[in-house]
């Protein structure tokens, strides 16, 4: 299960998207987020998906790694998609099934919706595979600056995402060593009624919850241990610069905009 989510695993490697300055990738994939919502034709999806395999492949992570990570949330995009076949009334019917009219609106609609789903995804994803806990704490904190002046905690709201996004695939090792522990007792997750199969998970939580209370508590007191006292006044290892790649993929993104807005129709 661990192996098979992406979401907070960070693979180390040298490529162009690890060096970039891990603000101009929050801020580019910040903006990725509201320019996938103004395509709206296929050619202008098609677009937005080479821009996003491409960025993809840069990041010399094997593509076969990064759709495995994926696979908890095929289901999320088949339903996605599926639902659309069933609620949208537009267009011509093109065939039945179960006696439900398939209109030719509901699988492009379903279709362009699955596929924005799927690209929203992978492109957040590539920002904690490519970007350790600590740089996106600094990112954030930097780029939330301003809000100091407003008594904002912007310190302490970084450190919050920062241990999230850490401690993802360690609850997720967690879950899946107390589902083998719970099996090897004879516990079944798999099979049987839907009612038996949801009373089966809760010995599942129990453990887990308890696991992450420790965790936290065990965390809180090494810091509280270190003399952790938020941001007021500490000193960074590494300072963030903003390079000639980072103005270069800035630009490479402007030009994907504006062949964007091209292909709209």
């Amino acid at each position: 299960m661990a192996s098979s989510l992406i979401i907070g695993q960070y693979v180390p490697s040298e490529s162009k998207i690890h060096r970039l300055d891990p603000r101009t990738k929050i801020m580019l994939i910040f903006l990725f987020i509201i320019f996938v919502f103004f395509a709206n034709n296929a050619l202008s999806y098609v677009w937005l998906t080479l821009f996003a395999v491409s960025s993809a492949l840069l990041t010399r992570i094997k593509l076969k790694f990064i759709a495995k990570g994926l696979t908890p949330v095929w289901f999320l995009i088949v339903f996605t998609f599926i639902l659309h076949l069933f609620v949208t009334r537009e267009g011509q019917i093109l065939f039945e099934i179960i006696g439900f009219p398939i209109y030719s609106e509901a699988i492009i609609q379903g279709t362009f919706i699955s596929l924005r789903f799927f690209l929203l995804i992978l492109v957040t994803s590539l920002l904690t595979l490519t970007t350790t806990p600590i740089e996106i704490t600094d990112a954030i904190e930097t780029l939330l600056n301003p809000l100091k002046k407003v008594k904002f905690p912007v310190h302490e709201l970084a450190l919050m995402m920062s241990i999230s996004l850490r401690f993802i695939p360690t609850l997720m090792q967690e879950t899946e060593k107390i589902s083998k522990a719970q099996a090897s007792r004879g516990v079944d997750f798999k099979t049987g009624p839907i009612k038996e199969r949801i009373q089966a998970v809760v010995p599942l939580l129990v453990p887990l919850f308890v696991s992450a209370f420790k965790r936290a508590e065990e965390l809180a007191m090494a810091m509280e241990a270190r003399g952790y006292q938020g941001g007021e006044g500490r000193t960074k290892l590494r300072e963030l610069n903003i390079a000639k790649q980072d103005w270069f993929a800035f630009l490479i993104f402007a030009l994907v905009i504006m062949g964007l807005f091209l292909f709209r129709q």
